[in-house]
């Protein structure tokens, strides 16, 4: 917790800075020699999201690959949740609707009780919040794969806790991954604040990608 607060400091000085500053990548880093052209040099190895393999709201399998050369946003959250979740949902609609129909971004949201929060189950709620097609993908699947990959990878909190409201806890952070699977920001999920650097840092890491290419 101690880490993801330093993480989450980080990301809030990062990404206030100015248009022309890059976002930087948050996680653990190491650093290795290689050999090119013949010379020894330091390479610096990001931390980056794994492959997964999940099922989405069209009873579908969702993999690493359904967003490769893509940005996107990662959440966490139970269709039950009588908390924070309707709150981050109608935040990330907000995301959602300034980048519909953009081919680079999509939006990915991992249930925590998937023994509840089936296909069909999340199907249901993403019609109910004016979601359709699959930009923004609702998945399930193994409980324990789920909260690994949110907590080691995503850097959240996301598991069981009988002691919580609805029986689950987890982080209101929405997390900015790049085409790298990279992080690239954490951002307060709960509020017009946070979303709106969220869509501004979108933004600047698609004029990352557009300068890179010129």
């Amino acid at each position: 917790m101690k880490y993801l607060s330093i993480i989450l400091v980080a990301s809030f000085i990062w990404s206030c800075g100015g248009p022309s500053e890059r976002l930087p990548v948050l996680g653990e880093r190491e650093t290795i020699k290689k050999t090119v052209n013949g010379k020894e040099v330091i390479d610096t190895v990001y931390h980056t999201i794994p492959d997964f393999k999940f099922v989405n709201q069209q009873g579908d399998t969702v993999t690493a690959q359904n967003f490769q050369d893509k940005i996107y946003v990662a959440d966490f959250f139970f269709t039950t949740c009588p908390t924070i979740c309707p709150v981050m949902k109608k935040q990330m609609k907000k995301v959602y609707e300034k980048f519909k129909g953009q081919n680079d971004v999509a939006i990915l949201s991992h249930t925590i009780d998937p023994e509840h929060d089936t296909p069909a189950v999340l199907k249901e709620y993403a019609k109910d919040l004016g979601v359709s097609g699959t930009q923004w993908m609702f998945v399930t699947g193994n409980r324990e794969k789920i909260y690994e990959i949110g907590e080691k990878q995503y850097l959240v909190v996301a598991g069981a806790d009988s002691t919580a409201p609805g029986g689950y806890i987890h982080s209101g952070a929405f997390v900015l991954v790049d085409k790298q699977k990279r992080v690239r920001g954490m951002y307060n999920g709960t509020d017009e604040a946070g979303t709106q650097r969220l869509i501004n840092d979108i933004e600047r890491l698609q004029e990352e990608y557009k300068n890179e290419k010129q």
